[in-house]
């Protein structure tokens, strides 16, 4: 557990870091989002081969609010997948690393997302392939819970249960905000759990951002034969105290003393 909130430090600093360089990007869903993707690629959940990105019987991770994508590229820079020598091209002309995902230009993205709610479709998608080719590979895709306003959502969710998609494991990020304030108050995604359940996908909860709570559910997941989803409470902007919960570092450059504040607090393990 030392070692997954020392590597969720390493890449929040490399996330501040790439946004900071460029002037752009979303700080808050990807540090909302941080431990989960440390612990799957990290903590042992997905099965891969930073050496051959597109090995037939890898595990798939669709990144379906594919605006926290900093995140993706840093956990992918640190497995290998994407050179160190790119970290610091995020959004750049002609860079691998833009500012949603692109399945055809940047190694170990499984799909193209940008449109909310188009990522976990595909998930099902390549769930229901992966059954038709009899794999034993798992799909997980990773939502945000303002994403689920979004009816797309709900179509893959009806396909999922009707296809007996065990093999998926949609993954919500619970941080209770999207761009335009609280999920309450903007759309109507609430109550999530029992929307699920109504389309007849197991849902486990667990602590966003706790490694034990987190890799105990995923654990859970894999053995309870029907689609699954984790609904993952977390705070939007956790890591840096003057982010967490403010909604307006949605989508904001921090200044040059936020920017070295930031850094400072990310020094030691502060998750």
């Amino acid at each position: 557990m030392t070692e997954l909130k020392e590597m969720a430090r390493l890449l929040r600093r490399d996330v501040l870091e790439m946004v900071m360089d460029i002037k752009d990007g979303h700080l808050g869903p990807s540090f909302s989002s941080m431990e989960i993707l440390t612990a799957l690629y990290f903590g042992g959940v997905l099965n891969l081969d930073p050496d051959n990105p597109d090995w037939e019987d890898r595990d798939r991770f669709v990144l379906s609010k594919g605006h926290a994508c900093p995140a993706l590229y840093a956990a992918l820079i640190r497995t290998g997948v994407i050179p160190e020598t790119e970290k610091f091209t995020l959004r750049y002309l002609n860079s691998r690393l833009q500012g949603h995902p692109d399945m055809y230009k940047t190694p170990g993205v499984e799909a193209t997302t940008g449109p909310l709610g188009n990522g976990l479709a595909m998930a099902v998608g390549m769930a229901k392939g992966l059954k038709i080719l009899k794999k034993s590979s798992r799909v997980y895709a990773l939502t945000g819970d303002g994403e689920l306003q979004e009816g797309i959502i709900w179509e893959a969710l009806t396909a999922a249960s009707r296809h007996s998609l065990d093999n998926l494991c949609i993954l919500i990020d619970h941080n209770r905000r999207q761009s335009g304030g609280l999920i309450s108050d903007v759309g109507g995604s609430m109550p999530i759990r029992e929307k699920l359940e109504a389309f007849q996908i197991s849902c486990l909860e667990c602590d966003g951002h706790d490694f034990s709570d987190l890799l105990r559910a995923l654990k859970d997941a894999e053995s309870s034969g029907k689609p699954t989803a984790v609904i993952c409470h977390t705070v939007k902007g956790k890591g840096i105290d003057f982010m967490e919960d403010e909604n307006s570092w949605h989508k904001r450059v921090p200044t040059a003393e936020e920017f070295e504040a930031g850094m400072k607090q990310l020094e030691g393990v502060t998750v």
